[in-house]
């Protein structure tokens, strides 16, 4: 079976998360608002979208945040190389 996946996709790929238009949605509007209330760490954003979206299932309030630190985690990342282009 792993072969067969091997050669449909061309060896050791890896595959990215699929993240339906709702979530993506909902987690720039809460980054939009409240952006001081998110960083590059799951757990404290999982409790912040908790705190500011209400009624949201467990499921659905880790995808925003497991969103929201992609989106923080790529944006660290290009602020480092940044600073480290200016250091040079």
């Amino acid at each position: 079976m792993l072969e067969a996946k091997q050669r449909v996709f061309g060896g050791n790929c890896s595959l990215g998360n699929v993240r339906t238009e709702h979530i993506k949605r909902l987690a720039k509007e809460l980054i939009r608002r409240f952006p001081d209330k998110f960083s590059n760490d799951f757990k404290s954003n999982k409790q912040a979208v908790s705190m500011l979206v209400q009624g949201a299932t467990p499921k659905v309030r880790n995808r925003v945040a497991g969103y929201i630190t992609h989106v923080f985690a790529g944006t660290q990342t290009i602020s480092s190389d940044e600073s480290m282009e200016e250091g040079e």
